[in-house]
């Protein structure tokens, strides 16, 4: 189970005054009975098995961090609190292996299961526990990180398999039910309602996640969610906790998208994705205006990769898409998806927006490889006082993890001013100010002066490795 961890998270009570109901005469409220869940459980209990996983010490990693892509800037103020959670039992004097439990069920009569990917990756020996006791050693078909998905099958014949439902018709409000092994309670039920769809988190770049109040906790990774008809909607992935346990926040894996991962994986054993190229970032209502957009939507362009089919197409920093083969992008998560589940080797056309102006562009779709990312490792200094920024000239070594081409100068230190406010850190590397390509500290300082005030103005910054926009308003 992945749980998110907020050190400041507050409990408020809002108390609503009597009168606000009143204040529509005429209309009754309508009671609705509650959804009996009894036959439902009695109808899918035996389709749902328990999962314990044994890792020997050669591949226990606690400290792994998730191999996520991650948003440029960083933005998302909870990115930092998402972990990986097994329920582990303590290590013991002597232990040679770590064992961990969750949760699946049976897709298929013949003994293919599906459950998350951190229930099954690195295991050395997996067994799987069916609702009459029996055990049957499974074998790990396929595991895609990126979604959190994994195929397993077991030996058996007539299993009972669920229904596969559509996690595109889910509605909020809609009830739905879990069954899982919460803390290695096997079978447990809990109900909820559909909170939101189409979430975006952090560790999901590719997932847009059913948000729930269902009860899930660790152990139940892996779980189904069904919809009052019986139906899988989807996989129970993550929590958002405090604590660790479940806090009113739970979020599963739409069950079209994780059976797309599945076909894949039964047939091959991995997942081929869909490459542009291009790192991408949300655009805020100060990049809106820098970028002349009438409100804040699409994807903006922050850095190209090379040799990319992006690069081939001739994007640019600073471009903003807005359609990706006809359909809207009205956020930047959206488009990674997009792009994921596009054939490789197909040409899409996407609206785009360059320095104000309309623009189509073609892209032929590669397949996504993984990408080994470069860590990032001055000289003559200059202050502008009205950004409230130190700015040094770059080093060889700086200047050597830019793209051909470019230059920059690099933040030493900024006091609190319209640069911190747009959120400029110390060594950030700064490529352009108001799209204007900056060549030196003493060139950014001049170009600085001609700023005008009272109006967002685009500044593009290199950031780990990573380019994104940043928005600074002058004082008028």
């Amino acid at each position: 189970m992945t749980f998110i961890r907020h050190r400041s998270l507050q409990i408020c009570l809002l108390l609503l005054p009597l009168y606000g109901v009143a204040a529509v005469p005429g209309r009754a409220l309508e009671s609705q009975p509650l959804p009996d869940f009894r036959k439902l459980v009695k109808q899918n209990e035996a389709s749902v098995v328990n999962i314990s996983s044994t890792q020997a010490p050669s591949k226990q990693n606690p400290a792994r961090k998730p191999s996520l892509p991650e948003l440029p800037g960083k933005e998302n103020p909870y990115l930092e609190f998402f972990k990986r959670f097994f329920q582990e039992r303590p290590e013991l004097p002597g232990d040679r292996q770590s064992n961990s439990l969750g949760s699946g069920f049976i897709l298929s009569a013949d003994g293919f299961i599906l459950t998350n990917a951190h229930v099954a990756q690195d295991a050395d020996k997996i067994i799987v526990r069916l609702s009459d006791q029996r055990e049957r050693p499974a074998k790990v078909i396929g595991v895609d990180e990126l979604t959190d998905v994994a195929v397993l099958k077991i030996e058996g014949e007539n299993l009972p398999a669920v229904k596969i439902g559509d996690s595109d018709a889910l509605e909020v409000g809609e009830w739905v039910l879990a069954i899982g092994s919460p803390f290695g309670l096997e079978h447990t039920a809990t109900q909820g309602i559909v909170s939101a769809v189409g979430r975006n988190l952090p560790s999901g770049t590719y997932v847009p996640f059913i948000q729930s109040d269902v009860a899930v906790n660790p152990g139940s990774s892996g779980g189904p969610l069904f919809n009052l008809r019986g139906e899988v909607v989807g996989i129970n992935s993550q929590i958002y906790s405090s604590t660790g346990g479940y806090m009113g926040l739970s979020f599963a894996i739409p069950i079209k998208l994780a059976m797309q991962v599945v076909e894949q994986l039964k047939a091959t054993g991995q997942v081929t994705r869909g490459w542009l190229g291009a790192l991408l970032q949300p655009v805020n209502n100060d990049l809106a205006e820098a970028f002349k957009l009438d409100r804040p939507r699409g994807a903006l362009v922050a850095q190209i990769l090379a040799d990319s089919p992006a690069a081939s197409a001739g994007f640019k920093p600073g471009d903003v898409i807005l359609r990706y083969s006809g359909e809207p992008v009205e956020d930047s998560s959206q488009l990674p998806r997009m792009i994921g589940v596009t054939p490789v080797g197909k040409t899409i056309a996407m609206s785009i927006l360059r320095d104000g102006q309309p623009l189509e562009i073609k892209a032929t779709i590669a397949r996504l490889e993984t990408v080994e990312e470069e860590a990032v490792t001055t000289m003559d200094e200059h202050s502008d006082p009205r950004l409230n920024v130190t700015v040094a000239d770059l080093s060889n070594e700086q200047r050597r993890i830019l793209d051909e081409g470019e230059q920059g100068v690099l933040v030493t230190s900024l006091d609190e001013g319209p640069a911190a406010n747009a959120g400029l850190y110390p060594d950030d590397i700064i490529l352009q100010l108001n799209h204007s390509p900056v060549k030196s500290a003493s060139q950014f300082v001049e170009l600085a002066k001609e700023l005008p005030k009272g109006t967002a103005i685009p500044i593009w910054v290199r950031r780990e490795n990573e380019s994104l926009y940043l928005a600074v308003r002058l004082p008028d």
